[in-house]
């Protein structure tokens, strides 16, 4: 079962398109970090998948071929938006209560018990909580929903190293109690690789690349070879060129037994060099709408 399947999925704001053509099909059970720099339409993504904004074109389901924002989907999705929006002079009791009488499922039991746990006070104003303890009742309201995806846009933004840690550990212990899918946006690169498994990276508002993070490695290799031979190798699918001196780095889609030019060394890459190579990818800041798509951009096909 996918998840989350979009097929030319865009939206447009005006005259501007904060998404377009995105293709992908998730799978269920993983955990999904999308990468991609300021305006690159994350949020916008995140937005049309829990059905807080409509699609301009392109057709998009969740959970296995529900349409986003219909009733079935919002019962299996939870959301934590940025800044862990909260009431904030409501106790952290009260907005278990709220959250509980407007959800037709609500695990209160679960809710108070982890918040207790986390030795977050019931009673206590939620302003007046540590940003740490803010994000995490907004997680424990939205894992107390019981969901089968959990959307998190950019949730530990603000929060301290430590913090950060212990929201990501309580994240992944939901996944592996529950077995709940996530979609995780963020810019930490680095930390989203302890926790991921599953990249999508959007960059000017179009899927660069997406897939499972193994398959995304073994799919890819780094040519490391004399800089006055790389145009020699344009016709490979080339994703960056790094020049240094005398010598170039060629980061390729490998393409199975593809031989190693002579005089030239095959590396693997790691995940971060793989991710920002592609949004270091040339493109045009102007996004004037659907057009055809180009599946050679996708390391791992969408429909």
């Amino acid at each position: 079962m996918n998840v989350v399947e979009t097929r030319d999925l865009g939206k447009r704001y005006g005259a501007t398109w904060a998404l377009r053509q995105c293709s992908l099909a998730v799978p269920a059970g993983h955990v999904v970090a999308l990468v991609g720099p300021n305006g690159a339409g994350k949020s916008t993504l995140l937005n049309l998948l829990v059905g807080l904004t409509a699609p301009t074109h392109g057709h998009l389901t969740v959970l296995g071929g529900y349409g986003a924002g219909s009733p079935h989907a919002l019962d299996g999705i939870a959301f934590v938006a940025q800044d862990t929006p909260l009431y904030k002079n409501l106790s952290a009791g009260d907005m278990l209560h709220l959250t509980g009488g407007m959800n037709r499922r609500f695990d209160l039991a679960y809710a108070e018990a982890r918040l207790a746990e986390l030795h977050i006070p019931l009673g206590r104003r939620a302003g007046k909580l540590s940003g740490g303890q803010q994000a995490q009742l907004a997680l424990t309201l939205a894992l107390a929903r019981r969901p089968r995806l959990l959307v998190l846009d950019e949730p530990v933004a603000m929060l301290d190293p430590v913090a950060r840690h212990d929201f990501m550990a309580t994240m992944l212990a939901a996944v592996t109690d529950d077995g709940v899918s996530v979609v995780l946006s963020s810019h930490a690169l680095t930390e989203l690789e302890r926790v991921a498994d599953y990249l999508v990276v959007l960059s000017q508002g179009q899927v660069q690349v997406a897939g499972a993070f193994d398959d995304l490695l073994a799919g890819h290799r780094l040519l490391v070879g004399p800089a006055a031979e790389a145009e020699r190798y344009a016709e490979r699918p080339v994703v960056h060129v790094r020049r240094g001196g005398a010598q170039a780095q060629l980061l390729v889609r490998a393409g199975g037994a593809d031989p190693v030019p002579p005089g030239w060394e095959a590396h693997p890459v790691g995940l971060e060099e793989l991710a920002l190579a592609y949004l270091r990818q040339p493109g045009s800041s102007a996004l004037p709408g659907p057009r055809p798509h180009r599946p050679a951009e996708q390391a791992t096909s969408a429909p």
